[in-house]
């Protein structure tokens, strides 16, 4: 397993990869690195497969734009374009988890000619919506509800600002909020006055499956890169219910599988969608929920994870 820098069109990128093959892209979400996605590369390596897991625009050794709106939805996939088009290769297998999940799901929506499978972890496809931006429809479930999702409170400048303070205690909060295991597990809405690092105690633990060595190394890249720009793909939600309008009511025509955890918190407010999901993809080969599972999967269940990865795989 290496890690280098490629410079792609737009950006350097840093990169975790392994193996040669077929290539198959692993897409981390927030607040992640290609870290994430060790055991996975270690994995599809040895079953003759080139894994390469990048550090996303805004994260780790990657670039950092400092416009907000250079997190788009189409950045984003730009980016996967052209890491693909850098490696020497005109077709891989996206595979995506949490945020990288949209940006995987996008990447065979928008380029299936390149992007010939995809196959995501905790969070289900999601359609644009075309009654509005996607803001908007929170603030009406805030408004009924009198509890705000998590997503809300990330839209102000300074929302970054809570995480750039102590990024160790943040980190552990997130990690084990959203741990199958949690004892104080997050449902991701928030009560008034209440931020999603408040909703958490202070002295929680890490999850079991995470070692201090590991978790040093989220605590110094995020304290050297700060949070501003992982939270501008939040900030950027509404810019790519504008920019992706050619989008509206197109599906998902290659072959893609989906594996979520049992007790992950995303399924309180994504649910409807993961149970919608054959809707919208053609050949959803598969589609699969971990018992007592969160949303960490592919860290917490490496074994299940990557089994399911190279069934998928090997099917195509």
């Amino acid at each position: 397993m290496r890690q280098r820098l490629i410079r792609t069109d737009r950006l350097s990128q840093q990169i975790l990869e392994a193996g040669d093959g077929p290539l198959v892209l692993l897409v981390h979400g927030f607040p992640e690195l290609s870290i994430s996605w060790r055991a996975q590369i270690a994995a599809l390596a040895d079953a003759g497969y080139h894994a390469v897991a990048p550090d996303m625009r805004g994260y780790g050794g990657t670039d950092r734009p400092e416009e907000r709106d250079s997190y788009s939805i189409l950045h984003l996939v730009g980016d996967m374009v052209d890491l693909t088009r850098a490696l020497g290769q005109d077709r891989c297998v996206v595979v995506g988890h949490d945020w990288g999940a949209a940006v995987a799901w996008h990447c065979a929506l928008m380029r299936p000619d390149l992007f010939t499978a995809v196959a995501c972890l905790s969070v289900p496809f999601q359609p644009r919506r075309p009654k509005g931006p996607p803001t908007a429809a929170m603030a009406a479930i805030a408004q009924r509800t009198g509890r705000d999702l998590y997503i809300r409170r990330f839209q102000p400048d300074d929302a970054h600002a809570e995480f750039d303070a102590d990024p160790a205690a943040a980190l552990r909060k997130m990690f084990h909020a959203y741990d199958g295991a949690s004892e104080h597990p997050s449902t991701g809405f928030l009560a008034p006055g209440e931020s999603l690092i408040s909703s958490v105690p202070g002295d929680v633990p890490l999850p079991a499956w995470m070692s201090e060595a590991h978790f040093a190394e989220y605590v110094e890249a995020f304290a050297v890169g700060g949070f501003r720009a992982p939270l501008d793909w939040y900030r950027c939600l509404d810019l790519n219910w504008v920019q992706t309008a050619w989008l509206q009511d197109a599906r998902i025509r290659v072959p893609a599988a989906f594996m979520v955890g049992e007790r992950d918190p995303v399924r309180f407010y994504a649910g409807r969608d993961e149970a919608a999901m054959k809707d919208w993809i053609r050949d959803l080969r598969a589609q699969q929920v971990v018992p007592g599972a969160g949303h960490w999967i592919q860290q917490e269940r490496p074994d299940e994870v990557n089994a399911f990865l190279l069934d998928f795989l090997r099917g195509l």
